[in-house]
């Protein structure tokens, strides 16, 4: 039976502190960010999902990779296949998303806000009569602001007068950002993929310059559809082909009460799997690489690979 990493306790590390996902060990100079197996849903954590720690980790060491030239990144180093090793930065306090289609179902998604009435997103005016799922004109800038408590969707005007972001640094994360995205929809295009939305974050170095932190393109910070089958369904008013996630949410949601109840039924086995089944797809979708699973056990084996960074 696969082995999952349910999450990590290696004192030589530093302090920890636990995220959703990620378990993060704080140096003086750098952070230690592993990620785990768990999949969060309904705000707690409903399952442990074989590979998909990762699966996230190497996504996202791909597109940094893939992304460089336009902005730096924080990786120092990928010592392990669910370890990347980032250097500290000053966190810029917008998480900047960008949105290339008129979808999506929360009271956040840019859908469910046109459909109210709303036509202005971050400066750009949408035309009425636009359908669910269509292309939009040109990506939308679309932030939010980064938040201990929670995340607020508000205008940039406002942020700028909240004093949270200065004009010229929500000008360069705007343009970043966009640029990022513009390359993200050109090699998920060309490995038969549609990047639909995402979300980025960013630090700043001592110089005041723009880094990426964080994560890039993951199937967790991002909606892909699937290319080829996209244009016909959207004719037919069908919703696209996607990566989907959304089965295992609703067989909690069938069977039990996922925000209320203290203690929720374990996962059936057949859909722990399958969902493991589709992170390694979008992997080796995304990567164009096929998928080599890590050796186990795995705690050990981070343990060797993480011996260089005690403290």
């Amino acid at each position: 039976m696969t082995e999952v990493l349910r999450e990590t306790n290696f004192n030589f590390l530093g302090e920890k502190k636990t995220g959703k996902v990620r378990d993060i060990y704080e140096q003086p100079d750098r952070l230690i960010l592993i990620t785990t197996d768990r999949h969060s849903s309904f705000d707690r954590i409903i399952a442990h999902i074989p590979h998909k720690g990762q699966v996230l980790n190497q996504v996202s060491a791909w597109w940094f990779e893939h992304t460089r030239d336009i902005v730096p990144n924080h990786i120092l180093a990928t010592p392990d296949p669910n370890v990347t090793v980032g250097k500290k930065y000053q966190t810029v306090p917008v998480e900047a998303v960008v949105r290339g289609y008129l979808t999506g179902v929360t009271d956040t998604a840019i859908w469910t806000r046109y459909e109210k009435g709303m036509r202005d997103f971050g400066g750009a005016k949408l035309a009425n009569g636009l359908k669910k799922n269509q292309r939009l004109p040109q990506p939308i800038f679309d932030p939010t602001t980064k938040e201990d408590t929670h995340d607020r969707a508000i205008s940039p005007e406002e942020m700028i007068a909240e004093g949270l972001i200065t004009r010229d640094l929500f000008e360069n994360v705007k343009q970043t950002a966009l640029e990022l995205f513009a390359r993200g929809q050109e090699l998920a295009a060309k490995n038969g993929l549609i990047l639909v939305d995402t979300k980025y974050e960013f630090g700043l170095d001592e110089k005041g310059a723009l880094v990426l932190i964080d994560e890039i393109h993951t199937p967790d910070s991002s909606r892909y559809w699937m290319l080829d089958t996209y244009e016909d369904r959207f004719a037919k008013g069908e919703e696209p082909q996607y990566f989907d996630k959304e089965f295992l949410r609703l067989w909690f949601k069938e069977h039990c009460d996922p925000y209320k109840d203290a203690v929720l039924p374990e996962a059936p086995k057949e859909l722990v799997e399958e969902m493991s089944r589709r992170y390694i797809q979008m992997y080796e979708k995304i990567t164009g690489q096929a998928f080599l699973a890590g050796a186990e056990p795995i705690i050990s084996r981070m343990e060797n690979n993480l011996r260089e960074y005690a403290i």
